[in-house]
């Protein structure tokens, strides 16, 4: 398996270049007082899919040939995944297809149709979409494309880390959300190229602890799924996404749904952003290890404003406690491997 090297997240950028802006890099005087040091944000929910999904998939879609973009492509998503593959598909005149759970957000199921990807709906949670659209790729010759183990997608989504670093090379933390990891590994592939003191923290939902215990582990583990935050939701690690991840990554923590809640009412709150879940998630950890943070000049990946009017709703009526009256317990929950 060819994993993906610092100089494929050069040649992506080059790709991504005629389609995508750099997204903003922004910081906040109200989150930097929550945080109690200096945050960056990389604003990655202002993508055209409002997420950092569409780097890779337009890397990707940009390098296949007429006769695999004639056969059409085929993935497994939980939204972000498949809005990426769908507006890129249709950008390079490919037909994409996406499986989805039954029960994926209504929203970005809604968005995937619009960008005119052909969504199939089966199975109960990500994995066993996935196992339909393998099997769909192996009946009508589509070209499936696995939402990790596929270096182009994973070099595409670290131009985001590169565009971070270059523009403040003075951040030291990285801190990044993981579903099955592209987007952590790729700010692996990229901080550690620049300079192996620059720390990659993940974050993942205690609740959907699969790569979370598989990097503790050192194999790749099958757990339960139960996230709300779908950016965050899977049962099974990736090969390998994990194996860049027990390279490179620092740390990881783990945040509960309430935590994820409270991190998504920050983003309204302290920087006036709508960000989805698993950005939540982020947030409620860089808060949990604020004071491990101290003096540190950190970024943190604000990866998708994809959440819907329920999940708002949720937060909003959950999450209205001021930092001084959360709980001293809370503190993103890290064993250690």
């Amino acid at each position: 398996m060819r994993y993906p090297k610092f100089r494929d997240v050069l040649s992506a950028r080059q790709r991504i270049r005629p389609y995508l802006r750099p997204t903003p890099l922004n910081r906040y005087a109200s989150l930097d007082a929550l945080i109690g040091t200096e945050v960056w944000v990389k604003h990655e929910n202002c993508q055209p899919v409002g997420a950092f999904k569409i780097r890779g998939g337009i890397n990707l879609l940009s390098t296949l040939s007429e006769q695999e973009r004639a056969r059409g492509v085929i993935t497994a998503s939980t939204g972000n995944h498949g809005q990426s593959v769908s507006y890129a598909a249709r950008l390079f005149g490919a037909s994409a297809y996406i499986c989805v759970p039954s029960g994926a957000n209504p929203d970005k199921v809604a968005a995937i149709r619009a960008m005119g990807g052909k969504v199939i709906d089966q199975g109960a949670n990500f994995d066993e979409a996935a196992r339909n659209a393998q099997h769909l790729a192996q009946q009508h010759g589509y070209r499936f494309i696995h939402s990790a183990n596929e270096p182009l997608l994973i070099a595409g989504v670290a131009t985001e880390t590169l565009e971070m670093l270059e523009e403040q090379p003075d951040i030291d933390t990285i801190i990044v959300p993981i579903g099955l990891g592209s987007g952590a590994a790729g700010a692996c592939v990229v901080a550690k190229a620049i300079s192996l003191n620059i720390r990659v923290i993940g974050v993942q939902a205690a609740a959907s602890p699969a790569v979370h215990d598989s990097w503790r582990s050192g194999h790749i583990e099958t757990r339960p799924n139960e996230t709300f935050a779908e950016g965050l939701a899977t049962g099974q690690a990736a090969e390998m996404t994990l194996e860049l991840l027990s390279r490179h990554l620092d740390d990881f923590r783990l945040v509960s749904e309430d935590e994820i809640l409270q991190g998504m009412l920050w983003w309204i709150e302290r920087c006036h952003t709508l960000a989805e879940s698993a950005a939540g998630a982020v947030l409620a950890a860089t808060y949990g290890m604020r004071d491990a943070l101290a003096g540190s000049k950190v970024g943190v990946i604000c990866c998708g404003s994809n959440t819907t009017v329920a999940q708002l709703k949720k937060a909003l009526e959950t999450a209205r406690q001021e930092p001084d009256s959360l709980p001293p317990s809370w503190q993103g929950h890290s064993p250690g491997r």
